[in-house]
């Protein structure tokens, strides 16, 4: 059968990254026009923003295992229909439920996107060029994350609600025709495949996905307690906190491939740690400076960060499969997409609970510790590997 081409995989998974990450945000500055057309209380919104991410973790993990026995393409083709009826629901919807159903939709196409959009790129990348590839469908996303709010808000005043829609529906028209004619059939993964009890047995997928989760909730903790403190203590307006974490995203975009390959250069695990002794060392720092430019080169520090904490864990968890002699990626994905949403899930609730016993000082303070105690697990991890290569070496012929 016909291989997809490297560049065109990359086109493909990235142009569906960045789609998917714009539509999600494109909701963020219509949240208002809902609210007092249908005469949404906040608990109705924040149940619209919480039905996305139940139906991601209630789909992503059967995806990625259907992904391995039927292959790649049928899984990522069959979101389109789902990033379809969302856009159609979104623009046209005069209902709440019609708006849950929009999310829901929306949350399954997410999770046929990124599980199999990852495992194609495991596939068609070797370990040594893994990291960078992964990197730069990311940062893709992460353009998405940064045009979508924005982009959303200038074409709702200047025409109208429905605006941001049709720009989603053009966008998810591009996406579809990449979708169907760059990427080609394939065989099915052939190898074993290895259960979830499988994976979660094997301690580089157990602590790479613990990786993956502590970085997603460190930013939703972040975005979720820091403007509330920016505005009160050096009085920092709606437009200069948005532009705060606009650059602080940028300063992750930008540095995410580099890390990527920095990782298929020196180890998953050295970017890794590095990271997360940054990581440590850096996250209480804009709760204790006292200037506007001190939070912004702390924020710009924080970005690249979280190039090193997130950019190894989707390759190095490609390659912790490939060594037990298997092709689950779809599998092993579907592991990143639930981690990733628990953080976001987590962070939020666990950052503002501190907040409001020790305030914000001292809730970085503690996340900072979290970071500097998971550092045992990494440093184990390298340990146990150490231990099985010389057991490797004695039993060699």
């Amino acid at each position: 059968m016909r291989r997809t081409s490297p560049v065109a995989l990359l086109v493909v998974v990235g142009l569906a990254f960045f789609t998917d990450s714009i539509l999600y945000y494109l909701l963020v500055p219509l949240l208002p026009h809902y609210a007092k057309s249908l005469g949404l209380s906040q608990m109705e919104v924040g149940v619209l923003f919480g039905v996305y991410s139940a139906a991601l973790l209630a789909g992503t993990y059967p995806i990625g295992r259907l992904a391995d026995r039927i292959g790649r393409r049928k899984p990522f083709l069959w979101g389109l229909i789902g990033l379809g009826a969302t856009t159609l629901l979104f623009a046209f919807a005069g209902s709440y439920p019609l708006l849950l159903v929009a999310r829901a939709l929306q949350g399954l196409a997410a999770a046929a996107t990124w599980t199999t959009g990852l495992a194609l790129l495991a596939e068609g990348f070797p370990s040594e060029r893994r990291g960078q590839a992964m990197a730069t469908v990311f940062a893709a996303a992460n353009v998405g994350v940064l045009l979508g709010p924005p982009v959303s808000g200038f074409l709702t005043e200047s025409l109208g609600p429905r605006s941001p829609f049709l720009l989603a529906a053009a966008l998810a028209l591009a996406d579809a025709a990449a979708r169907v004619l760059l990427l080609h059939d394939a065989e099915p993964p052939r190898g074993e495949r290895v259960s979830l009890r499988g994976l979660l047995a094997n301690p580089t997928v157990r602590t790479f996905a613990g990786a993956m989760a502590l970085g997603a909730a460190l930013w939703a903790l972040l975005e979720s307690t820091l403007p509330l403190h920016l505005d009160a203590v050096l009085g920092m307006g709606a437009s200069e906190i948005g532009l705060l974490f606009a650059a602080t995203a940028l300063t992750h975009t930008l540095t995410s491939p580099l890390m990527g390959r920095l990782s298929d250069r020196v180890g998953r695990k050295k970017v890794l740690t590095v990271g997360f002794v940054l990581a440590a060392l850096l996250v209480p720092i804009p709760a204790f400076v006292s200037t506007k430019v001190t939070v912004a080169l702390a924020m710009a520090a924080l970005g690249v960060t979280a190039s090193f904490v997130m950019s190894p864990v989707s390759p190095g968890l490609a390659d912790a499969v490939e060594s037990m002699g298997s092709r689950s990626f779809g599998s092993v994905f579907s592991l990143v997409n639930v981690a990733y949403a628990v953080g976001m899930m987590g962070g939020p609730l666990v950052g503002s609970a501190l907040v409001e016993t020790v305030g914000l000082r001292g809730a970085l303070v503690a996340t900072g510790a979290v970071f500097a105690a998971y550092l045992v697990p990494l440093l184990r991890l390298k340990t146990l590997e150490r231990a099985a290569g010389a057991a490797a070496t004695l039993d060699a012929p």
